[in-house]
């Protein structure tokens, strides 16, 4: 006998923890629909995520390294997928809504352009005068109109719950009036993201040969974690002995968020989950761990992110998009017909931004090369190569 929707959700409503959101108590989409036979309705949010365009098109997205600089290095999407462990892991453990926490994890990163935070912050520039730019919110717009998949409606039709969870920051009155903070299964997802960032964002910056472990001698937790992690094993080889540091410290970073938040749920006793959403937030690092962790994230924005070498590469990616932006703004029937049919909804800018914003790194260099020449091919950026294996 298969287990239909109602079957899930009566386990939800004896397993989840009192402030855990449940799907049946779900808000519901903009648009209504019937139920489905088997899948709880974050399922569905969580399916229909995967099977997006928008979702795909993460693969070819830069992370920290530009998209074909080398091939072990994670791009939007890896890193999308390890923030949806993490988060799962987390919320598990603290008896919250694993498929409502993974819905949110797949779906943070959907409104990222291409070239990462370099990229968010030309667009950002370039529409200062037309509302501005930023990932989260192109996120919540991808899901709610840009996605077309459906004959009634635009967009992927989420539940109020999955998009509550792209709001952010979060602001009172925006969903609902009178909520300070977003579900515990949203921010599970932020401290995620946070977590990997630092975690990985370190691994490939060591991997690519721009930051040294030498330096990070210098950091309480890199060097903290080290001293622990190699106390047993002295006599690793330098690979096997890095990675499993890496492997401590996400892990130290997750036991510790997970501990934090349990003491704060506890403290609080929220009885369901619009409770929640009246109370500060509740799922955090704890104060100590969250001291070294920033220093950590400082060292990274300082040496790693606006290191040179990916300076030089950035630069010329971001006048390569300021470039399109206003070549297509002033004749925007180079869009293609999706963003061409929507210049009379949003106007020339928001839609040419969102079209710059929908496109992976690699079609930026295409796009420029096709209209205006000038970028070299991406396939001629390239960084130090991490080892095969």
């Amino acid at each position: 006998m298969p287990r239909r929707r109602f079957d899930l959700e009566r386990s939800e409503s004896r397993h989840l923890a009192p402030g855990a959101q449940s799907s049946a108590t779900s808000r519901g989409r903009m648009h209504e629909e019937e139920g489905h036979k088997f899948r709880t309705a974050f399922q569905r949010d969580r399916d229909r995520i995967v099977h997006s365009r928008s979702f795909r098109r993460l693969e070819y997205k830069t992370q920290v390294f530009l998209n074909g600089a080398g091939d072990h290095y994670r791009t939007r999407m890896t890193h999308t997928m390890e923030v949806s462990c993490i988060a799962r892991t987390i919320a598990r453990s603290l008896g919250l809504n694993e498929d409502l926490t993974e819905a949110i994890a797949l779906a943070h990163d959907l409104g990222h352009p291409p070239f990462g935070h370099l990229g968010e912050a030309t667009l950002n520039r370039l529409m200062a005068d037309h509302g501005g730019f930023k990932h989260n919110a192109q996120s919540l717009r991808v899901v709610e109109e840009l996605e077309l998949k459906y004959p009634e409606f635009n967009g992927l039709n989420l539940t109020w719950e999955v998009r509550e969870g792209l709001h952010k920051p979060f602001r009172p009155g925006e969903l609902e009036e009178g909520f300070i903070q977003p579900s515990l299964e949203a921010q599970v997802v932020d401290v995620a993201d946070e977590l990997a960032y630092i975690c990985h964002d370190l691994d490939d910056g060591l991997d690519s040969g721009l930051i040294h472990e030498q330096e990070l001698r210098a950091l309480e937790l890199w060097r903290t974690t080290q001293e622990r992690a190699l106390s047993s094993y002295p006599h690793l080889e330098p690979e096997r002995g890095r990675n499993y540091v890496l492997r401590c410290l996400l892990g130290t970073l997750a036991d510790d968020v997970i501990a934090w938040s349990d003491a704060a749920i506890k403290k609080q006793a929220p009885r369901n989950s619009d409770e929640v959403r009246r109370l500060p937030t509740l799922i955090a690092f704890s104060p100590e761990i969250d001291k070294v962790a920033r220093e950590l994230l400082t060292f990274l924005y300082s040496r790693l992110y606006h290191h040179p070498a990916i300076a030089a590469i950035n630069r010329r990616s971001a006048e390569g998009l300021s470039q399109l932006f206003d070549l297509l703004v002033g004749h925007p029937h180079l869009l293609s017909p999706q963003f061409e049919t929507r210049v009379k909804k949003d106007g020339v800018h928001r839609a040419t931004c969102d079209y710059l914003a929908c496109l992976t790194d690699r079609q930026v260099y295409v796009q420029h090369q096709k209209l205006i020449g000038g970028l070299p091919s991406i396939d001629n950026v390239r960084l130090q190569q991490p080892a095969l294996l």
